[in-house]
């Protein structure tokens, strides 16, 4: 992957009902893209896109997508990871260049789930798990944190100071959705109604609509066309279903220890030579265990490395600086580029008010869907280095 460069990328703004088409979505953020790089949209040749909620029942969505942006392609997908489907697009995008089946690749993540949910899931929670009651991700979120405080004990006053580093990254972020950039204290955390025990209102994310995207082409051909600073991929991991032979799994490990480790083992480096960390967040209790699964923090002390870390933009391992998605919006199945985009952001050195001191790498994670009683779907990590 070290031979592919992140040349671009661009961001909507996170609404919680845009009232806009996710191909208007679509379509602002190719417009922006080419505006940025000058690239000419006649060079784009590849397109990944995510599968989002909104195309949930079209079988064709790269291809239509690609139909109503005006695209001519010689490869197309559609990424269906879920949150781990925007990093596991570069590292597709990556291998495409690399195998020479196309030069610019335009990278995708749009959804509008707020607006248009289109989902009908065939899976093992709708057969396994949501018959006995246990709904949707809180309740299997809600599960996970009980069995996670039972082996360990989990220190709510971290997890509140997760919410609020967050929030205050948030406030500093144009795109975050507005009805999110207000400030929260320790206290509106522990406060925060229940929504299924012990998950608070301040522990989750809130369904958004929004979009996301990036440009790619190879490190030679990024030279040639004059790029000064672009972010390249050297590390990447992906463990679906981990220790789905286990008949009893323990559902407070995930697959990031594995995708961690091969991630880490590419790019040549150790979790403290991260400068900025975007793990996918839908709750703040996944950022925790992630950081257990990544090496931040040994197992079952992910409380004292976060109360003992300052995790603030301008901190010592500065985590999620647009706010991520539980303070900036889940922009639906395009919420993991919100924590991608950051990540590029930081290392070009355009995060304004909130940039990072450290911008030699960036850490980006991915979780896929949440089948309680077994791991996550898919764990995702992925490793960016800026060059030029």
């Amino acid at each position: 992957m070290h031979d592919a460069a992140i040349v671009g990328f661009a961001e909507t703004r996170i609404e919680t009902r845009a009232g806009r088409d996710v191909w208007e979505l679509g379509g602002e953020i190719l417009e922006s893209l080419l505006d940025r790089t000058g690239i000419e949209k006649g060079e784009i040749d590849g397109m990944l896109i995510n599968a989002s909620m909104t195309g949930a029942g079209n079988c064709f969505w790269s291809q239509t997508t690609a139909d109503y942006l005006g695209l001519q392609l010689d490869f197309c997908q559609t990424v269906d990871l879920g949150g781990s489907s925007a990093s596991g697009a570069v590292a597709r995008a990556a291998a495409a260049l690399d195998a020479g089946l196309c030069t610019t690749v335009f990278l995708l993540n749009a959804d509008t789930e707020a607006s248009e949910p289109n989902l009908n899931i065939r899976a093992y929670p709708v057969e396994w798990s949501m018959p006995y009651g246990v709904i949707g991700p809180p309740a299997d979120f809600g599960l996970l944190s009980s069995r996670y405080d039972h082996l360990y004990g989990l220190d709510l006053n971290a997890l509140a100071k997760l919410a609020v580093t967050q929030r205050n990254h948030a406030l500093m972020n144009d795109n975050a959705c507005e009805k999110l950039r207000k400030p929260i204290t320790v206290e509106d955390y522990m406060n925060s109604r229940m929504i299924a025990e012990p998950i608070r209102l301040l522990d989750c994310v809130m369904v958004c609509d929004g979009a996301n995207g990036l440009l790619m082409t190879t490190r030679k051909r990024a030279k040639e066309k004059g790029f000064d600073k672009f972010a390249v991929p050297l590390g990447y991991g992906k463990r679906t279903h981990h220790n789905i032979s286990e008949s009893l799994a323990d559902v407070t490990e995930s697959g990031h220890a594995a995708a961690g480790r091969r991630a880490f083992a590419q790019a040549g480096l150790r979790p403290k030579d991260i400068g900025s960390f975007h793990p996918y967040d839908d709750f703040l209790i996944a950022i925790l265990l992630q950081m257990e699964m990544l090496g931040f923090a040994p197992r079952g002390q992910g409380s004292a490395f976060i109360n003992e870390t300052n995790l603030s933009h301008d901190g010592d391992l500065p985590l999620n600086t647009g706010g991520g998605q539980i303070s900036a919006g889940q922009a639906g199945l395009a919420g993991g580029g919100t924590n991608l985009i950051e990540a590029v952001r930081q290392l070009f050195g355009e995060g304004g008010a909130r940039q990072v001191a450290n911008r030699s790498t960036a850490l980006v994670t991915g979780i896929g869907y949440i089948p309680y009683g077994r791991n996550w779907g898919t764990s995702v990590a992925m490793i960016l280095s800026m060059d030029g």
